[in-house]
């Protein structure tokens, strides 16, 4: 399976550094052909600009400034998300990468009466992998808005039933390194059911 990962942390010294590292090391293990695009290595440019924007509904030119991560996106099997939870939301890097990339004639097609189909149809699994400030019930009553997105939005874009795992370590404000341990282990179980 051709699993594309979207990696957003700036530190190469962080909790979410290991989990990366630990999902490619199992997804691999399995013989996936991995594709791993790390945003803040990559220089990825999370601002979409006024003539994208000026393009968003044209499926002829809108590909114009992404279409090396969009081909990414189209072709994968699995797409797995790693990331930090920051202020209850995508780190910026992220959330303009659905901006740029997941658009008209990419990951839905904009009908004339202005209804979406979906249309990542080549996708079968997706994930999350995240690590939250907060703990649980703090994140749960703010509505935890990460969680809905993956389960909800990006779960829907191929347009059939797929599997998603989100695994999320919330309350790193005050872990410890056995609590970080036995996440990272669950981390690599989950990837190599994939």
């Amino acid at each position: 399976m051709r699993v594309l990962i979207l990696y957003a942390n700036p530190s190469d010294k962080s909790f979410g550094d290991a989990l990366h590292r630990k999902v490619i090391e199992a997804l691999q293990s399995r013989h996936h052909l991995v594709d791993d695009c790390d945003l803040y290595a990559d220089a990825f440019n999370p601002v979409m600009s006024r003539q994208e924007r000026e393009n968003y509904h044209d499926t002829a030119r809108n590909l114009s400034e992404i279409a090396p991560l969009a081909g990414r996106l189209i072709a994968a099997q699995g797409l797995v998300l790693v990331y930090p939870v920051w202020n209850e939301g995508f780190p910026a890097i992220l959330k303009g990468f659905f901006d740029r990339v997941f658009i008209p004639g990419v990951s839905f097609k904009m009908n004339a009466d202005g209804s979406v189909t979906p249309s990542l149809e080549n996708l079968t699994k997706l994930a999350a992998v995240c690590t939250y400030g907060a703990d649980r019930i703090s994140t749960f009553l703010l509505g935890d808005p990460p969680r809905r997105v993956v389960k909800r939005l990006v779960r829907a874009m191929p347009g059939h039933s797929i599997r998603c795992d989100y695994l999320a370590h919330y309350n790193m404000n005050n872990t410890t390194p056995e609590r970080r341990a036995r996440f990272l282990n669950r981390v690599g179980r989950a990837f190599e059911t994939w």
